[in-house]
Order: C-alpha cells, then sequence, then structure tokens
C-alpha cells in the first residue's frame, strides 16, 4: 500500500470563500437533498423507514457511509448485520458499505483515540504540523524530500504505509487497515464529535480537561460490545486506492491547534457572555466574547452574538465583519458549536445579521426583530 497523496489545494481553496460555502451548504439549509445529489432523497427515505431519523467535500462513498454509519452499528443497529448486507449494498454501492463494514469491525475508538491522538502532544503536534508545511513546499518547489525528518518518523511509526493490524472487534481475528482508510475514520470521527458531542458527555467520562481522555478500561468494554457487527463481508483488499482524502476547512484547514485550555477558556466565556449578558450590559458582554474568541477563533457563534451586539449599538461595519467570520466557521463545521440552536437556525440568524449590517439597519423595538426574516 503505497503513501496517500497529498489533497487537492484547490478543495481547501474553494472552501475558505464564503460565497461557495454558502452555495455548498444552502441545498442542506433549504432541505433540497436532491440537489446535493440525486440518489440522496432516496438514501434518507431508506433510513427514515426503519426508524432513523457530503460536507467537506468528500468522496461520494465516503459521504454514504457516514450518512448509514449507524445502520449497522452494533447498539443501534436498524438493519440486521446478518441478513441486510445485500440491501445495504443496493443502496450504498461496494466501496461505501465495505467502508462502513470496516467502521464497525475495527476498534475504533481505541484505534483513533488511543493509538493515535493520545500519543501526541500538543506541543510536538504543533511543531510537527509547521515542519510538515516547511517540507511540502521544499517537495513542492524544489523536490528536496527528506524521510528521516521527525514528524515523518513519527506519521510512520502509528501509521505505517503498509497500514494498521487491528482486531476484529467480535471475532478477534487480525485486520488491515491501510493508511488511507485510518485518514477517512479520523475525519469520519471529527464530524461524528462536532455533531454528537454534548455537554452531557462531559460528565459521563469526567470530561473536566477538555481532552476526551476515554479510560482504556472504559474503550476496551465499549469495543466488546459491538457484537452486531459480524458477517461474513471481506475487507477491502486494497481497493481503498480509489477514494480520495480531502482535508476539513476547519481550524484553517486542519494547520492548528485548539489546546484543551483555550477551549475551555472560549466556552466559559462564550456561557458567561450569553446567560450575564442582559443583566452586566452589552459593552461586559463584548469583551467578554472579544476574549473567547481569542481563545478559540475557530468557530462561529461567539462571532454572531458578537455581531448582534455591534449592531446593537449601531457599529455596522464591526458587525459586518463579525459576522462573515461566523457564517464562514457556521458553514465550514456544518453542525452547532452552540447546541442551545439548530445548524440550520443558527447559520439563518446569522445570514440576517450580515443583510442588516449591511443595509446599516437594525431594528430598535422588540417588535422589529421579530418580524426580520430572510429567504432567498
Amino acid at each position: 500500500m503505497s503513501s496517500s497523496p497529498s489533497p487537492s489545494p484547490s478543495v481547501a481553496d474553494a472552501l475558505q470563500d464564503p460565497q461557495t460555502l454558502l452555495a455548498s451548504a444552502r441545498p442542506f439549509l433549504m432541505g433540497d437533498f436532491e440537489a446535493v445529489h440525486p440518489n440522496l432523497p432516496s438514501l434518507i427515505s431508506v433510513l427514515r423507514s426503519v426508524g432513523a431519523g457530503e460536507y467537506w467535500k468528500a468522496q461520494e462513498s465516503v459521504c454514504r457511509c457516514g450518512l448509514f454509519h449507524s445502520a449497522q452499528d452494533v447498539n443501534l443497529a436498524i438493519f440486521n448485520p446478518s441478513t441486510a448486507s445485500d440491501a445495504v449494498r443496493s443502496h450504498l454501492g461496494g466501496t461505501a458499505e465495505e467502508l462502513m463494514y470496516l467502521f464497525f469491525v475495527v476498534p475504533r475508538q481505541s484505534l483513533i483515540l488511543s493509538d493515535l491522538i493520545y500519543r501526541y502532544t500538543d506541543v510536538e503536534l504543533i511543531e510537527h504540523l509547521k515542519a510538515s508545511e516547511v517540507s511540502l513546499r521544499n517537495a513542492k518547489e524544489g523536490g528536496l524530500f527528506d524521510g528521516d525528518e521527525a514528524w515523518r518518523k513519527k506519521v510512520n511509526s502509528l501509521v505505517p504505509s503498509s497500514g494498521i493490524t487491528v482486531k476484529h472487534v467480535k471475532t478477534g481475528e487480525d485486520v488491515l487497515v491501510s493508511r488511507r482508510v485510518v485518514a477517512i475514520f479520523v475525519m469520519m470521527t471529527m464530524a461524528d464529535f462536532s455533531d454528537q458531542i454534548f455537554g452531557f458527555q462531559d460528565i459521563l467520562f469526567d470530561n473536566f480537561n477538555g481532552r476526551l481522555e476515554y479510560s482504556v478500561e472504559e474503550i476496551f468494554i465499549e469495543e466488546r460490545k459491538r457484537v452486531g457487527a459480524g458477517g461474513n463481508q471481506v475487507p477491502m483488499d486494497g481497493r481503498d486506492e480509489e477514494l480520495e482524502l480531502v482535508i476539513p476547512p476547519v481550524f484553517d484547514n486542519c494547520t492548528r491547534v485548539l489546546g484543551a485550555e483555550e477551549q475551555i477558556e472560549a466556552r466559559d466565556l462564550y456561557w458567561e457572555a450569553v446567560c450575564e449578558g442582559s443583566k452586566k450590559g452589552l459593552d461586559w458582554a463584548e469583551e467578554l466574547l472579544g476574549r473567547s474568541i481569542e481563545k478559540n477563533p475557530f468557530v462561529g457563534e461567539p462571532y454572531v452574538v458578537l455581531g448582534q451586539i455591534y449592531l446593537t449599538n449601531g457599529r455596522f461595519e464591526e458587525a459586518e465583519r463579525a459576522a462573515e467570520k461566523g457564517l464562514r466557521h457556521l458553514l465550514e463545521w456544518g453542525s452547532p458549536w452552540d447546541k442551545r440552536m439548530s445548524w440550520e437556525g443558527w447559520a439563518a440568524w446569522c445570514r440576517v445579521l450580515l443583510m442588516k449590517a449591511k443595509e446599516k439597519s437594525w431594528p430598535n423595538t422588540s417588535w422589529g426583530i421579530l418580524n426580520i426574516g430572510l429567504v432567498k
């Protein structure tokens, strides 16, 4: 298995443009799923028919795997894994079905967390990201390649070019996971956590240091519970070469590291501003939101709330800049950071703020704010 090629920079560049981001997100915001892909409405209908209620420019087979990623999960399975493989394959296609099978037979939590994420310190990861950028530039511009660089050695020690052999969560048999599939599972886990991690998980797992450090025992127990992912499916056997890798646009195209302490401080400053701003005043809330953004500039909601404060105070140019940043980050993530409101709701409200900032107008009555709307 050869090393994975570098993702196309055109995708990352395109995702930086707010209008391109909005065009990509609009079908999801409007519920126009056929515009995303002609087959998506029928795929969603299949999920709904059994009780289940493409972002980041990922390849279609990866998107389909993500869409159906709980369909044959052990604890949440809505298809019988021993009898429904043909039915699932008919809807997803062979590559997506095989990818989904691997997604559930490998010990994904221990693979992604224990074997990868927890093997880096934040400092080391920052250093290696910087070094890899320099190395990539040298390779592109001067044809220079140094296989002895520290960041390359670290990556190769964790994810060799030949892949990683893990144990099947049910049978204990060896399963080879290629480097390319590991990268896809990292991306899918990012999307999964972004969409489905709430505050109550922090309490369940004592995640008060912000590092999601599930204990080894907890991970082992959870993986062994996944007994429904059996069957006679055959792994991809090297056919994953057709799977294209993309870099999610979040965290500046995954080139920045947000420290756990900064993440917690930013969250607490934001929440204090939201909860106490009406009592302590807009100037006080503005100051807290600014500090929150300094700690964590990678999520949209603090910019949205700050933009509304600017509009209330008639500072339209500052409001426009804040709303543009907020909307860009919201569209990059495709899921809400502040889960009091849906992603669609946050994006819609931010677009209203941006529209009013460009118009240089803002209602001065409560009824005026209630009557604000945007449908386009």
